[in-house]
């Protein structure tokens, strides 16, 4: 790929990432399932993976209305590696406030790691892969 195609490419890309915060913030299901392939798979930060864009909505809806009702979102760096000119893995380290317990209980600030692998399809890039990953600082 030539340097200016890989640019905006990669900008298209990073856009993604902060269009799927944005819908994370206002808790909205359909526009945040919305960076996802219809077949796409998701695996949380507790090993759950759900498989396709309808039941990554589903999970998504039921999270939104209960322990994540009040969750916001914060992008920091945002990595794109192109693996080929119609692949690439994204990093995107995000801080999370105002999740809850499933008692109600709020959680101090989260910090993660969302690992993406992105497929270019006819309406743009969207997220075929990711995992999410908690990093809790280790005490030795």
């Amino acid at each position: 790929m030539q340097e200016d195609t890989i640019d905006l490419e990669e900008a298209q890309i990073r856009q993604l990432a902060l269009d799927a915060i944005e819908a994370w913030n206002r808790h909205d299901v359909r526009a945040f399932t919305r960076v996802y392939t219809d077949d796409a798979e998701l695996t949380t930060v507790i090993g759950t993976t759900v498989r396709g864009r309808k039941a990554i909505h589903e999970h998504h809806a039921a999270i939104f209305a209960t322990i994540f009702k009040k969750s916001r979102l914060t992008p920091g760096e945002i990595r794109v590696r192109f693996l080929s000119s119609e692949i690439a893995v994204v990093n995107v380290r995000w801080e999370m406030t105002g999740a809850l317990e499933w008692d109600g209980k709020e959680i101090p600030i989260r910090k993660g790691l969302l690992c993406w692998i992105v497929k270019r399809q006819r309406e743009g890039w969207l997220v075929k892969v990711m995992h999410n990953q908690e990093l809790t600082p280790l005490r030795y």
